[in-house]
């Protein structure tokens, strides 16, 4: 043997050895299953084997795909009594017509009968008319027969030839093709086939689901000429070593065993860490940010009151994101949960401007209106309630939650997503205040180029849109924000201004994670969740 020789076969493992020993006996050509009695190794571990010697060169794997086929519960029951339809066509064979109630009755079972009319009339082997004012079952054709039909003498349609010989047991597609044609040699019945099919067939697997498939693939395995020429130089199998154990060491036999190689160069199984879902990191940092900043996070319900969602917050009564083709109505009104001086004081507003030098929205104020149920638009229905029953300064609160619009669903719109809110209720703040605030939380989230551009809200002035600049591509609103009008904090007795914003989460959580469509947020997409970037 070569030296190039040697190395190659000290390159083998124990286990690769007896497989290509096993290779290179007579017959040549061997399957996982041989190959694995052959060697005493299990199927997988032995195919593992043959693949890695195909690595090497030493041997060649070819691959067949190849369908199975059986029958089902149902297919075995028709292979045994015969198909509905052949059955009742044989009834009316026999009978020359029947009517469609004896037709049914000739079948214990409803749905049998159902079964075997339907398939009566799709393969065009009988027709209903109407005779003395009855429905009649009569055969078509001249001679009674369509062409897919063996003679009267047998009496044995394609769909039964394709059962009686599945019925023996599971058969590969090709035999059972083979068997087929065979079978309608002998009747010299006429039936159109097409290479690997045929007629009939596919109706039985996937309309009728009497026949099941399985697919599986062959493998053959065969010696190359570098694999031949390492077997005829002669292969010498040692027990390796996998592991080094106590018993080994001790005894110090480990000097006169060898040792299974291990290749340091090859790369290792990629291994995924569980770890937070990135939204939901991106929303613990934003909480992590606010709360750092001194804020506290509170919390409320789902449904709110329109009162709370529009009229505390100024929005008129007949203001378009209040038409339900932008809110979600739970069709049902509750009593308005406020004082009746708050009340008061709202509807008084809204209708001339209470006791504030403001016109208010003018019109009558209708407390059913208020008294409507929905699923919130916004968080600020939280947000103010809060500072209703917490009028001493200072407060300084932020509610992270899920909110409801009818939007319709696209790249940038979901009807059900997460807004930040926040309010800072003092002595003195000013609109700076809340413009510096703003700047402090995006450069916190990875964003430094931030613009305000004036805006308009309905219930604050003044107002501002916030803007990030991302390079690829430009300027992008993330929210709005303002100081609160004293049409809102005047009628629930306030005495200090109120920073206020709210900022959309989801658009945020696309740009930190480089996401074009808001959906992929909440797709369940294992390959994108074990890769997305980890940060703090």
């Amino acid at each position: 043997m070569t030296r190039k020789e040697d190395i190659a076969t000290a390159e083998l493992t124990a286990t690769e050895k007896r497989v290509l020993l096993a290779l290179g006996e007579e017959g040549g050509e061997w399957n996982q299953k041989t190959l694995s009695e052959k060697t005493g190794i299990n199927e997988d571990a032995v195919m593992q084997t043959a693949f890695m010697l195909a690595e090497k060169g030493l041997c060649e794997i070819k691959e067949e795909k190849k369908e199975y086929y059986r029958l089902t519960e149902e297919g075995k029951e028709y292979a045994e009594k015969g198909l509905p339809e052949k059955r009742a066509l044989d009834f009316l064979i026999e009978r020359k017509e029947a009517t469609v109630e004896k037709l049914k009755n000739a079948f214990q079972d409803e749905k049998e009968a159902n079964i075997a009319t339907t398939w009566l009339k799709k393969k065009n082997w009988a027709k209903i008319e109407e005779k003395k004012g009855r429905k009649v079952y009569i055969l078509m054709g001249s001679v009674s027969y369509p062409d897919n039909i063996i003679p009267p003498d047998v009496h044995l349609g394609i769909d039964e030839v394709i059962l009686n010989i599945v019925s023996k047991g599971e058969i590969e597609r090709t035999i059972l093709r083979n068997r087929v044609l065979k079978e309608i040699s002998k009747v010299k019945l006429k039936i159109k086939v097409v290479p690997g099919e045929i007629s009939g067939f596919v109706t039985l697997v996937g309309q009728r689901k009497l026949l099941t498939h399985r697919a599986h693939t062959e493998r053959k395995i065969t010696l190359t000429e570098a694999g031949h020429e390492v077997v005829s130089h002669g292969i010498s199998i040692e027990e390796e070593i996998a592991q080094l154990t106590p018993e080994l060491i001790r005894t110090g036999s480990w000097r006169e065993r060898k040792f299974k190689r291990y290749d340091v160069n090859l790369p290792s199984k990629e291994a995924f860490a569980a770890k937070i879902h990135p939204y939901q990191r991106i929303l613990d940092r934003m909480r992590r940010i606010f709360t750092e900043m001194g804020f506290t996070e509170i919390k409320g319900e789902l449904v709110q009151s329109a009162f709370w969602n529009f009229d505390a917050l100024f929005v008129p009564q007949d203001h378009p994101a209040r038409e339900m083709q932008d809110t979600f109505y739970l069709g049902m009104r509750k009593r308005i949960e406020a004082s009746k001086e708050l009340i008061k004081n709202v509807k008084q507003m809204h209708e001339h401007g209470g006791s504030l030098n403001s016109t208010g929205w003018g019109g009558e104020w209708r407390s059913e209106l208020g008294e409507e149920l929905l699923l919130r638009t916004h968080t600020t229905a939280i947000t103010l309630g809060y500072l209703a029953s917490h009028q001493e300064p200072p407060v300084k609160v932020f509610c992270i939650d899920r909110v409801y619009r009818r939007e319709t669903i696209d790249a940038t719109h979901i009807p059900e997503f997460d807004q930040l809110e926040g309010i800072v209720m003092d002595k003195g703040v000013t609109f700076s205040n809340l413009l510096g605030l703003l700047a402090t939380f995006y450069k916190k989230m990875g964003f430094p180029s931030i613009r305000f551009r004036p805006g308009y809200f309905p219930y604050t002035e003044p107002s501002v849109e916030v803007e990030v600049y991302m390079p690829e591509r430009g300027w992008l609103e993330l929210g709005g924000a303002g100081v609160f009008r004293e049409e809102v904090t005047n009628p629930i007795g306030l005495k200090y201004p109120v920073l206020a914003w709210g900022l959309g989460i989801g658009r945020l959580a696309m740009l930190s994670l480089g996401l074009t469509d808001i959906r992929d947020l909440y797709h369940s997409d294992i390959d994108w969740l074990r890769k997305a970037q980890v940060f703090r």
